[in-house]
């Protein structure tokens, strides 16, 4: 079942990624940033913390997007045992790439498709991650998976930021792609999470 699992990942995460690269072309820089997805209070702006992100996400980075999915129904696991799940077994991760099995903080590595990212932060029920110089993105890049859970029903929720605009970023067709490509990148992640957790 492991095998199958890993296998399906790998190959549904390749085949989304580039496709999400493919609809990513190189554009002029603009002045206007795309508006964040879904923004939590209303206005765009992070209220809550951000483990070892920048200094300004407190209270006034701008989200480029946070997405929710559902995990499922898992009454005998904790958020915290689904996220040790994903680090200690990172090839979950649909690109997880030349990245170790196990991630910890201040790991370095590649993601598919040659993408460096740096391990921030690896919280009770959260990890994040930030993209390096080199990445297809653009550096400066944060991206924060966090894991609840409420009567039994388990989610994931993803929220990236960044340091500041890259040339995706200013340009609206790129940045449009870029978040469809985000979100069914880890909509695949929250489906393979969703099966694996019974194991967790």
């Amino acid at each position: 079942m492991a095998a199958f699992t890993r296998t399906a990942a790998r190959c549904a995460g390749a085949f989304l990624l580039s496709v999400s690269l493919l609809l990513i072309t190189p554009a002029q820089p603009s002045n206007a940033a795309p508006p964040p997805v879904r923004p939590p209070d209303g206005h765009g702006v992070a209220r809550e913390g951000c483990d070892e992100g920048p200094a300004s996400c407190h209270g006034g980075v701008k989200w480029l997007y946070r997405y929710d999915y559902s995990l499922g129904v898992h009454p005998f696991t904790s958020p915290h045992d689904v996220r040790r799940q994903l680090t200690g077994h990172f090839w979950l991760f649909p690109v997880s790439g030349a990245c170790p099995a196990r991630i910890r903080p201040a790991d370095e590595c590649d993601l598919l498709g040659g993408n460096p990212v740096r391990v921030e932060a690896v919280g009770d029920t959260r990890l994040q991650i930030a993209t390096l110089p080199g990445h297809d993105l653009g550096d400066g890049l944060h991206i924060r998976f966090t894991f609840s859970s409420t009567f039994g029903f388990h989610y994931l929720t993803v929220s990236a930021w960044q340091d500041r605009p890259t040339r995706c970023t200013r340009s609206t067709p790129c940045a449009v792609a870029s978040r469809a490509g985000a979100w069914a990148l880890w909509k695949v992640l929250s489906g393979t999470l969703a099966i694996t957790a019974y194991a967790a």
